[in-house]
């Protein structure tokens, strides 16, 4: 069995294993069940569910991105693209790794980017292997880092904006905490990543030295950068230009897919060649549809059976047995289980925080240090879930399986897990 199919069959198999367990789950928890048949046909019931909409817009991004990836891959592009950087940074490489951290994080934490980054997983990993580390580092500095920015939350409108307008305080409020948290996550997350490339470092990069610029790329090269700038600049403005808010996914495969047509054909690709790119590259990724399915499948069966209703209440009787810590603890458990469930930072605050709010309230909790813990809750394991289709079409994009990157990240997320709780505890104890 080669790679690509053993990574889709353990996939296929860890999200069977969840459905089962959520169905399971429906009749140990006394809800009002759900047949078996719905069940089984859940993965396709989602596509008419009240998120068809996120689900096919996500399926077309995909579609999108492997075929343009395979466009570029194939012209020759991403390979002079990854020389023409290692040729520029080959001797500054953990330099490189540390601007490269700082931006995902900004990236995630101050427009709300993460499902935008999915484009430039593959690059960097390329960039990872050629600067002499391996996938898993370049994952770790994209996608990782995206997903710790979006946690930290300095200012992303989708989980603290939104968790602060339902609960009626002023838009990005109380940032003193949040800023703080960006700052010590980034560096526990670039100490993480330093101590395994150390281990992997292969000390030379793999592209030689002598590197010859080629026109045709050059021209390609700046006509892909200055559109995915344009494309990136429309996303910063989102969080003053409220309307955009809704298509930045949208905008981002856009212009992914203009920057990447513009960009095979200047490197003198025919366009009949680049369709037929793009179309190998479109059912490569296919597979990854199903996988995608059956991860909406899990909130579909939550909420027709009324699990996840019945969940809450049983969090929320838990409450009143807790101290202050013991509570703000439990906060971020909450948001952290539904995260399995629930990967949409926005759909999770309209579903928590008419629940935490009042619990805070009712507790003597502060809002905002309730709104750090979901903000904590929803973002960190959004790279760790099984459940997260970002993850998935990430992994599934540099043909990496579940298992492995579990294996590298757990020891990392519990390290976060660690520093985030000790940071609600401070932001408890000095009156945040």
């Amino acid at each position: 069995m080669d790679k690509q199919k053993k990574t889709f069959l353990v996939s296929i198999v860890t999200l069977l294993v969840l459905m089962i367990f959520t169905y399971v789950l429906t009749f140990t928890m006394e809800c009002e069940g759900l047949s078996l048949l719905k069940f089984i046909a859940s993965p396709f019931l989602v596509l008419g569910s009240d998120s068809s909409s996120t689900i096919i817009a996500i399926i077309i991004f995909l579609i999108i991105i492997g075929g343009i990836v395979e466009g570029l891959n194939q012209c020759g592009f991403l390979e002079y693209m990854i020389n023409k950087i290692v040729s520029k940074y080959g001797n500054k490489k953990y330099k490189l790794i540390a601007v490269l951290v700082f931006f995902f994080m900004a990236m995630g934490s101050l427009v709300g980017s993460f499902e935008e980054v999915v484009p430039l997983v593959p690059i960097v990993v390329a960039l990872a292997i050629d600067l002499g580390f391996d996938a898993l580092t370049g994952v770790g500095m994209s996608l990782l880092a995206v997903g710790c920015g979006f946690a930290a939350g300095v200012a992303n409108p989708f989980t603290v904006g939104v968790a602060q307008g339902l609960a009626g305080l002023p838009m990005f409020s109380g940032i003193s905490l949040r800023l703080v948290s960006f700052i010590l996550i980034y560096f526990l997350l670039l100490g993480f990543l330093f101590v395994h490339t150390k281990r992997v470092d292969k000390k030379e990069s793999i592209v030689s030295k002598s590197f010859e610029s080629i026109k045709s790329k050059d021209k390609a090269l700046n006509a892909f950068a200055i559109i995915m700038g344009v494309g990136l600049l429309i996303v910063l403005s989102s969080p003053f230009l409220t309307f955009l808010q809704d298509f930045t996914m949208i905008i981002i495969a856009l212009m992914f897919l203009i920057a990447g047509i513009v960009a095979i054909l200047l490197s003198e690709t025919p366009f009949k060649q680049f369709l037929k790119y793009f179309k190998t590259g479109a059912f490569n990724i296919a597979p990854s549809i199903l996988l995608i399915l059956m991860a909406s499948s899990i909130r579909y069966i939550m909420e027709e059976s009324g699990l996840i209703i019945t969940l809450l209440d049983k969090f929320s009787s838990t409450a009143g047995f807790m101290n202050h810590i013991q509570l703000i603890l439990f906060v971020y458990l909450i948001c952290l289980i539904m995260n399995f469930f629930i990967p949409s930072g926005s759909a999770k605050a309209f579903l928590l925080m008419p629940l935490l709010i009042p619990l805070a309230a009712e507790f003597g909790l502060s809002p905002q240090l309730c709104i750090v813990a979901y903000a904590f809750g929803d973002g960190f394991s959004n790279v760790f879930y099984p459940t997260n289709p970002a993850l998935l079409i990430s992994l599934g994009l540099i043909d990496m399986d579940y298992g492995t990157w579990f294996k590298y990240s757990w020891k990392f997320q519990l390290l976060n897990l660690l520093l985030t709780s000790g940071l609600l505890i401070a932001g408890l104890l000095l009156g945040y």
